[in-house]
């Protein structure tokens, strides 16, 4: 499987450069290229602390959406009066767009780290509170009666009765909360910050630089899946293991 995601990925590099240097537009830099000043970045140590910031701003915002979206989720699946209550706040919440949640909480709190982790926050926890929502619908009551029944102990049921039914969902809100959660925290460093990956692209905007925007963006898809093939795949396999 590994050779196979390899060979794909020299293939799409192959293709890129070969498509660039027929191009010959500056505007179109070659893969090469765009390497050549990923490294050059990486030494400087520019690159190493931007995408150090971005992260340090995706880990917090992550944990947080997780635990509160996960939290809210699971409680509105399970207490029907409780979902028709919030219901209406979090179809607001999932269609308010990005960029006017974060410009309005610059607006009231500042162009502040804590702004800026809060932003991207609110931003995922929708998400995640409707995927762990279904979930918590889709828990077959059958179990729970029997753990009833039994006088199984809350903890023991939480961890041997719920969150391995829940692990499906918890991934899924995992996985796209990574993947909404780099493009916001790129727009919040945009509008109110003065360093990170999003900031350094738009300096790159500024004066046309293609190649380091491709440099910088390419870093982070790298660091990304680094996490899926690393961190988030293992788990997931290891957490639904008991279905085999």
């Amino acid at each position: 499987m590994l050779n196979t995601r390899l060979l794909s990925l020299l293939a799409l590099l192959a293709a890129w450069e070969a498509a660039a240097r027929l191009a010959g537009s500056r505007t179109f830099p070659a893969a090469s290229h765009v390497a050549a000043a990923l490294w050059r970045e990486t030494l400087t140590g520019a690159l190493p602390l931007n995408l150090g910031l971005t992260l340090w701003r995706i880990a917090a915002a992550f944990i947080l959406s997780m635990l509160l979206g996960s939290a809210l989720g699971i409680a509105m699946g399970r207490r029907p009066r409780l979902d028709r209550a919030l219901d209406a706040w979090l179809t607001g919440l999932l269609n308010l767009p990005a960029l006017v949640m974060t410009v309005l909480i610059f607006v009231w709190f500042g162009l502040s780290e804590a702004s800026a982790i809060a932003a991207v926050t609110l931003n995922k926890l929708p998400t995640t509170a409707v995927t762990l929502r279904e979930g918590a619908r889709a828990l077959d009551p059958a179990l729970m009666e029997v753990a009833q029944i039994f006088r199984v102990p809350r903890g023991l049921v939480l961890r041997h009765v719920v969150l391995p039914q829940l692990a499906p969902y918890l991934f899924a809100a995992a996985r796209s909360g990574l993947a909404l959660i780099w493009k916001v925290v790129l727009v919040v460093e945009l509008l109110g910050r003065s360093d990170g990956v999003g900031f350094q692209i738009e300096v790159y905007f500024q004066v046309f630089d293609v190649t380091g925007i491709l440099a910088y963006t390419l870093a982070f898809i790298l660091v990304v899946q680094a996490l899926e093939w690393g961190v988030l795949q293992p788990l997931e396999r290891r957490a639904l293991g008991w279905r085999t």
